[in-house]
């Protein structure tokens, strides 16, 4: 196994850790192991996040850069960064912090991509990643991070201000419309894929 492999297979890894420090907080056995280190999970939790979203930078550059492509890396890459945003949208939407309508058009949109690149393969194209995907994954792993930072614990390290609480709509909100129109773009810029007579 590679380096870039290895470094997929580690952001898969560093998915448990960071599911135990941003829910362990709602578990009596975890808060009282930790005590009064309970206030450092979030940050911890956050800390965890960036380093696994980093990992996805490092791998695809190493990859690309050293022609290291391979063909598990194809298939293991995207999916360990769908289940790492996919988590953390979860971990949200368990705490009532992220919308479970919101959950479902991203979970919704995941599987109609997949399933229009399934059928344009079987057709011998490719369809590649358009920039409004790029956006949507830059947007979405900023907005995470920011919800992260805005605690919503009483024991947490600060109090966030009354004006903050609303940044968790905010994000949100960008989610939601950048993975609705990324989604429609690659259906109308690839529709010809999609023979409804056949």
């Amino acid at each position: 196994m590679n380096l870039p492999n290895k470094l997929t297979m580690f952001r898969m890894i560093l998915i448990v850790p960071f599911v135990i420090l941003l829910l362990g907080g709602e578990w009596g056995w975890y808060r009282a192991l930790l005590g009064d280190g309970l206030v450092y999970t979030d940050l911890a939790a956050l800390v965890v996040f960036v380093v696994a979203s980093l990992t996805d930078l490092l791998d695809g550059y190493i990859a690309r850069h050293y022609n290291q492509v391979t063909d598990f890396g194809k298939f293991m890459d995207p999916l360990a960064d769908k289940v790492l945003v996919l988590t953390a949208m979860a971990c949200f939407c368990s705490v009532g912090r992220f919308p479970d309508w919101a959950l479902v058009i991203v979970i919704a949109r995941e599987f109609a991509v997949s399933g229009l690149r399934l059928v344009a393969v079987d057709n011998g194209r490719v369809i590649a990643a358009g920039w409004s995907g790029k956006v949507k994954t830059a947007s979405t792993m900023v907005c995470l991070c920011l919800m992260h930072l805005v605690q919503q614990r009483p024991e947490g390290l600060y109090s966030a201000p009354d004006y903050l609480k609303y940044l968790d709509w905010v994000c949100v909100a960008v989610i939601a419309a950048t993975t609705l129109y990324s989604g429609i773009e690659y259906f109308v810029l690839n529709r010809d894929v999609l023979n409804w007579k056949k």
